[in-house]
């Protein structure tokens, strides 16, 4: 009976997973499309701030704990936990928004898409794991998705240099996920409690965007008044920080991290469907051409071989 009702107990959490893990990625592109749309009401450097201000101050009472039983490691390693909040919180923060007053969400989905390919570009240069010909193939697909989307599908803005700041901005930012994972994967980040690490690294990029923040308030007046304003914060800090974090957190425990890894090729769909149902953004045929490419360079250079037989 007691084996059984474990069994049972198994099944049901998996379950629980499967479906904590559908609205995962749909909580992780919420960023792009809050971000574009508080383009009118708050500024970069101001919402990249109190996002992760915000999500700071949640997850710190849950994060104390593990945070004082490794405080020593947490100093040790502090640079490198500062090096982690820029790539993550000022470069995917702060350029990712600003990038978003000049390309749609949209672009910024699709080209956000190609990080998992570049997190194996990157394993292979610092970490020496060489890429399968399989993966090579689907890197080489999926620059070729992003390049579509950059040049919208016009090869004339490749000859003439002829490139939108926005989806170079968010291109860069992808860059930037692709090394703050790679870094993550150090052993002695691997040895902390995930959510003590992970506050560590929110404190660490809100205490870098401060200087920005303070510089935006000076020169523009920038202190969030509006109501608009604050839902949107609350909303990049609820549920693009804290929500999408710990359901894929929940999902990697349960399910493992390569079939929890596999619900992020939900996000362009999820991304670009709010993008045009909440945005007004239109579909392009480049899109289509481009998302073709990456999803398919993404699903080449990062599923399970099993996976693709």
């Amino acid at each position: 009976m007691t084996h059984t009702t474990s069994k049972e107990d198994a099944s049901s959490a998996r379950t629980r997973a499967f479906a904590v893990m559908i609205f995962s990625p749909l909580f992780f592109c919420s960023n792009l499309i809050i971000g574009r749309a508080a383009n009118e009401t708050v500024l970069p450097n101001t919402l990249a701030f109190w996002r992760w201000f915000i999500a700071f101050a949640i997850l710190l009472p849950f994060a104390l704990p593990g945070i004082r039983r490794h405080f020593t490691a947490l100093r040790t390693h502090a640079g490198e936990l500062f090096l982690l909040g820029f790539l993550g919180m000022v470069v995917c923060g702060s350029l990712i928004y600003v990038s978003l007053h000049h390309t749609t969400a949209t672009n910024a989905t699709l080209i956000y898409t190609s990080s998992p390919v570049l997190i194996v570009l990157l394993e292979w240069l610092f970490r020496g794991i060489r890429p399968s010909l399989r993966q090579t193939i689907g890197i080489a697909l999926a620059f070729a998705g992003v390049a579509i989307i950059i040049m919208k599908g016009d090869l004339q803005r490749l000859l003439s240099f002829q490139f939108n700041f926005g989806d170079i901005g968010v291109a860069i930012g992808a860059l930037a996920w692709a090394c703050y994972s790679v870094l993550l994967k150090r052993a002695h980040f691997r040895a902390l409690p995930t959510i003590a690490l992970f506050c560590a690294i929110a404190f660490a990029g809100w205490v870098l965007l401060l200087p920005f923040m303070v510089w935006e308030l000076v020169q523009f007046d920038a202190f969030p008044r509006s109501a608009n304003a604050w839902w949107s914060i609350l909303g990049v800090a609820l549920i693009a920080s804290v929500l999408a974090f710990s359901t894929f957190q929940y999902g990697v425990k349960i399910l493992g991290p390569s079939v929890a890894g596999i619900f992020m090729y939900l996000l362009p769909i999820y991304g670009v469907s709010l993008a045009v149902i909440f945005l007004g953004e239109q579909l392009q045929t480049f899109h289509l051409a481009g998302f073709l490419c990456v999803a398919a360079g993404v699903a080449l250079a990062t599923l399970p071989s099993r996976l693709m037989r």
